[in-house]
């Protein structure tokens, strides 16, 4: 399936994921359960993608494994441009993507925890080294905040930015310019 889209995100750092979860599922949330992302990150041959702005992202979650170019065209909004298709073999996707001189840059990992509830996605992040965050993905801003009330996140304290510039930014680690950044290698 291949999708194409302007997406609407924020996050809110340090959360109390047990309590989270528990309030999003006593409001009717959707549980989609918790995962670990494998994700291999493309850059441009050379390296000026590593601005943060765009990226090619390969995702393997569980049996499906997608494809996806990201722009981040106005972060101070949480939006971003997104591209994304499924592809049918990681290792075969990096080979075309090198071949074509989009070289893989950084594996990394991630678990995730995914809840939804009246059209808006609750992705709970663990990276490694990092207190938990949440994703909030929707339609849009109002959408977002509206969500955030309900749940008791505090607005004033929402994150604008996407999670490279959060784990750069707010963490101190150069994940921009790591080759990896999973649970068992760091460099």
């Amino acid at each position: 399936m291949s999708k194409s889209s302007t997406e609407t995100e924020v996050r809110f750092l340090e959360i109390d994921k047990a309590a989270l979860v528990s309030k999003l599922v006593a409001l009717g949330a959707v549980d989609k359960g918790e995962r670990m992302l494998e994700e291999v990150i493309v850059y441009d041959k050379e390296l000026k993608w590593r601005d943060g702005k765009q990226l090619i992202r390969l995702r393997k979650d569980g049996d499906r494994t997608q494809l996806t170019y990201k722009l981040h065209d106005s972060l101070q909004k949480g939006e971003s441009v997104e591209i994304e298709t499924d592809v049918g073999d990681l290792d075969k996707a990096i080979e075309l993507l090198e071949a074509i001189g989009f070289p893989a840059y950084r594996r990394q990992q991630k678990k995730r925890h995914t809840l939804t509830l009246n059209g808006v996605t609750f992705d709970m992040d663990t990276w490694p080294r990092l207190p938990t965050y949440v994703e909030l993905e929707g339609e849009s801003l109002d959408q977002l905040k509206k969500a955030a009330a309900t749940v008791g996140l505090d607005w004033s304290k929402v994150v604008f930015k996407d999670a490279r510039r959060v784990i750069e930014e707010d963490y101190g680690i150069p994940v921009g310019h790591m080759r990896w950044f999973t649970f068992d290698r760091l460099e």
